[in-house]
């Protein structure tokens, strides 16, 4: 139903979808405050941004806290896709800047995935069109 009303509005275009393949998933979850301090380490290192939402924690560790820290139930969830080749970089400078290692601060893991998509600029594909041509020119 939403799809014809959307081809009736014309918002509906047939275009290619250019899948990534050579990505990962850094997901970092932080005392409530401290997103902003994890974006911008991200960003530093050479991600392009992330999306944070808020949660809370629950479970013995919130209650009593890991090695005897008081943890806070709420939480910021920063969600960060980056290249496979920023992954280790990205993740290191978020884990120093955050103070991960000291307990209590929070948690960070990376999820290879699949596949994604998301709008590539016209002049972005053209680019990867031609180095691809240049890349099998070269190579066959």
């Amino acid at each position: 139903m939403a799809d014809e009303k959307m081809q009736k509005e014309g918002m509906m275009e047939e275009k290619e979808i250019f899948v990534l393949t050579d990505v990962s998933l850094i997901t970092c979850i932080v005392q409530r405050g401290l997103a902003d301090i994890v974006v911008n380490a991200a960003t530093d290192a050479g991600a392009q941004g992330g999306t944070v939402y808020f949660a809370r924690g629950y479970g013995i560790r919130e209650r009593l806290g890991t090695l005897g820290v008081a943890i806070e139930a709420e939480k910021e969830v920063i969600m960060i896709v980056v290249s496979d080749e920023q992954a280790d970089r990205v993740f290191e400078r978020i884990y120093t800047t955050a103070r991960l290692s000291t307990p209590g601060m929070g948690i960070m893991f990376v999820s290879r995935l699949e596949k994604a998509a998301t709008y590539i600029p016209p002049e972005v594909i053209a680019n990867m069109r031609r180095n691809r041509r240049k890349a099998l020119g070269e190579n066959g």
